[in-house]
């Protein structure tokens, strides 16, 4: 399942207001500055900062 383009747009890290890097195969979005990832369940993106988890860059 892919997010509405216009979404990806407007949608940034809780922890940093930087812009978000849509992975749709593994459907996360993920913050390269600080090396997190926000999974995205059934199509909604769970962007709360207790839920990030460590991504390689």
């Amino acid at each position: 399942m892919s997010l509405d383009p216009t979404l990806l747009e407007i949608l940034v890290c809780p922890q940093d207001k930087g812009p978000l890097v849509y992975d749709d195969d593994a459907q996360l979005l993920i913050n390269e500055r600080l090396s997190i990832a926000y999974r995205i369940e059934d199509g909604i993106p769970v962007l709360l900062s207790s839920e990030a988890q460590p991504h390689p860059n």
